[in-house]
C-alpha cells in the first residue's frame, strides 16, 4: 500500500514543527532565507554548517571567528559572485526579451510606439486620458515573459494609486494612451522597465507583460 505524504510534510522533514518553539524557529529561519533568496543568494553559495555555527555564536554572544577585514573580504567575494551571476542572467534575458518582442510585435491588435513600448487594447473606455503629472488609480497584473506572475492588485482585491511620473517609463507612457475605463495589455521592454539591474523580484533585462485597467484620474 502506497503512503501519500503531503508536500508540506516533505518540505519540513528536517524541522520539528510539533512545538511552538519549533514553529517560531522555522518561521524566523524561513523569513531570513527568503530575504537572502531575493538578494540572489543560492543555497549552493553557503556552507550550512558554518552558517549554523555563526548564528549560534551570534545568539550566544560569542565573538565572531572572523575579524573585520576577513568579514569584509568574505562579503566582497560573495557580492562579486552574485553580481557575475546577475550579469550572466541579464545577458540571457536580453536575448529572450528581444525574441519575445519581435514575435509579439506582429500579433493581431498589437501596436508599437516610437520608444518600443507595445500595447494591445483589451477594452476601450470613454473617459479622459491622464497627464504625466496626474494621480491615477489602476488595477493590474504583471508577468514575466515565461508567464510567471510577480505582482497583482487583482489578487489583493485593492487597486493602487500613484503619480504617473513616479513609476517606470513603460507605465508612464502606456497609461497616457488610455482613457478611464480602458484595459490594455502593455508589453514593456527592459529599458522602459527595471533595466539590467532589475529588482528583488524582477531579474535584470526582463521584458514585462502587464494587464492594466485605468479606473480613475485625480490631480
Amino acid at each position: 500500500m502506497a503512503v501519500v505524504i503531503s508536500s508540506t510534510v516533505v518540505a519540513c522533514k528536517k524541522a520539528d514543527l510539533s512545538s511552538d518553539k519549533g514553529k517560531s524557529s522555522y518561521a524566523i529561519g524561513y523569513g531570513y532565507g527568503s530575504f537572502m533568496k531575493k538578494q540572489g543568494v543560492d543555497i549552493a553559495d553557503l556552507d550550512m554548517k558554518s552558517f549554523k555555527a555563526a548564528v549560534e555564536d551570534a545568539l550566544s554572544g560569542t565573538e565572531s571567528s572572523l575579524d573585520q577585514k576577513q568579514t569584509e573580504e568574505a562579503m566582497q567575494g560573495l557580492m562579486a559572485t552574485l553580481q557575475k551571476r546577475r550579469m550572466a542572467g541579464a545577458a540571457e534575458n536580453q536575448k529572450k526579451g528581444d525574441d519575445f518582442l519581435a514575435a509579439n510585435k506582429v500579433k493581431d491588435g498589437v501596436k508599437t510606439t516610437s520608444t518600443g513600448l507595445q500595447y494591445k487594447v483589451i477594452k476601450e473606455g470613454k473617459g479622459a486620458k491622464p497627464k504625466l503629472t496626474d494621480m491615477v488609480t489602476v488595477h493590474y497584473a504583471g508577468k514575466l515573459i515565461d508567464g510567471k506572475e510577480f505582482d497583482s492588485s487583482y489578487k489583493r482585491n485593492e487597486p493602487v494609486k500613484f503619480k504617473l511620473n513616479e513609476v517606470i517609463k513603460g507605465w508612464s507612457e502606456g497609461l497616457q494612451l488610455m482613457t478611464v475605463g480602458s484595459k490594455y495589455e502593455l508589453v514593456i521592454p527592459a529599458d522602459l522597465g527595471y533595466g539590467p539591474g532589475g529588482n528583488q523580484v524582477i531579474p535584470g533585462n526582463s521584458v514585462l507583460v502587464f494587464e492594466v485597467e485605468l479606473m480613475g484620474i485625480g490631480k
